[in-house]
């Protein structure tokens, strides 16, 4: 954000317009003019940005800052340098973001990459397809029979839509997706990279015959507000639908097998990975690199920590950790007797003699 090359460069704002924009208070309001041009974190920022600080992990940083001004919470006011201006606020980082939103929505919402504002001369659209106003194409995209685009959807460069696709308004799909046997809400975004409706990993395994491929003649179903990460992969079902919930957001690398059913408003955490025909409820939260067995079904509310393996149902609103995964105090305290009894069995723990006076 201190070198914004890439994206529009923001209008200056004063302290006072950051101040009446985000709720903080300006605590000096003689310095409510100074203007500010971007936003840095505090070891970066410049005379002219605007930092944020509310973890005393960075106090550090703080003390050091050459920032023109910080949002800051009221029980780390008195640490900020005297020559850095303070807003005041409840939630600093919040407030932040509230002003990085301003200042940056160009990316918010990506555009088309060339800058294009229709089809492009070199995108393949197939006679059938429909595509409401105000839809973008970029070059080489290629769109099949009977798609249908809403307006204000940007189709990146090299994406492939299958026949029959549907895809809402106002969506964004990155550069070198390809999707086919979906249908996707309104807006919603799916970065670059992506793979959605390919077939589900289903076989008849060790047969007479060989591994025997089972028919994955089910949909992907994407609600409105959903945010895909680059280089995830979503199959289609088999028998049911899989289905990504309204709100949910997705982080790049993961992989959603098929008949899988994810609730609204999830928050799952890159290189996750999910088996087939499990039930994610509402408002989950996993962490990376989590993976889940098939058939399972995980509570609305759950939390489940980084790196864990779940093999068995977690309840509502559980907080499970580990491998394999169980409540986390439960994990803790087996980890903490585990610590302990090594620390007992080590060689020649708790008999060491004490070193002769001299």
């Amino acid at each position: 954000m201190t070198q914004p090359a890439f994206f529009k460069r923001p209008p200056p704002l004063t302290l006072a317009e950051i101040a009446s924009s985000t709720g903080a208070q300006l605590v000096d309001a003689s310095r409510s003019d100074l203007r500010i041009v971007g936003l840095a974190s505090l070891d970066q920022a410049g005379p002219m940005h605007l930092a944020f600080f509310d973890n005393h992990k960075y106090t550090a940083q703080l003390a050091a800052t050459k920032a023109g001004a910080c949002l800051v919470g009221p029980r780390f006011e008195a640490d900020v340098p005297a020559h850095v201006a303070v807003l005041r606020s409840k939630a600093p980082f919040r407030a932040f973001v509230s002003i990085a939103r301003d200042f940056h929505d160009d990316v918010l919402r990506p555009q088309s990459w060339f800058d294009n504002a229709a089809i492009a001369a070199s995108a393949v659209i197939h006679p059938s397809a429909h595509l409401e106003d105000e839809v973008v194409i970029d070059p080489l995209a290629v769109i099949g029979p009977e798609v249908q685009i809403g307006t204000g959807s940007v189709i990146g460069s090299g994406a492939v839509i299958g026949p029959g696709v549907r895809i809402g308004r106002n969506c964004n799909v990155g550069a070198g997706t390809t999707i086919q046997a979906a249908f996707i809400g309104n807006n919603v975004l799916i970065h670059p990279g992506c793979h959605i409706g390919q077939d589900g990993y289903g076989f008849i395994f060790f047969g007479s015959e060989g591994h025997v491929k089972v028919p994955q003649t089910g949909r992907v179903l994407i609600q409105n507000d959903v945010e895909i990460g680059a280089g995830t992969t979503i199959d289609r079902g088999s028998l049911r639908d899989t289905v990504i919930g309204e709100g949910t957001k997705i982080d790049n690398q993961v992989q959603v097998g098929h008949n899988v059913t994810i609730g609204r408003r999830c928050l799952l955490a890159a290189q996750i990975g999910l088996a087939g025909s499990l039930t994610i409820g509402d408002n989950v939260a996993l962490g990376a690199k989590v993976g889940i067995n098939n058939h399972l079904h995980i509570g609305d509310g759950a939390q489940v920590t980084a790196m864990s393996g779940v093999k068995d149902d977690i309840p509502p609103n559980g907080r499970w950790g580990g491998y394999f995964a169980k409540p986390t105090k439960q994990w803790y305290r087996e980890l903490f007797a585990v610590e302990r009894l090594a620390r007992n069995s080590a060689p020649n723990a708790g008999s060491a003699k004490a070193a002769p006076k001299d």
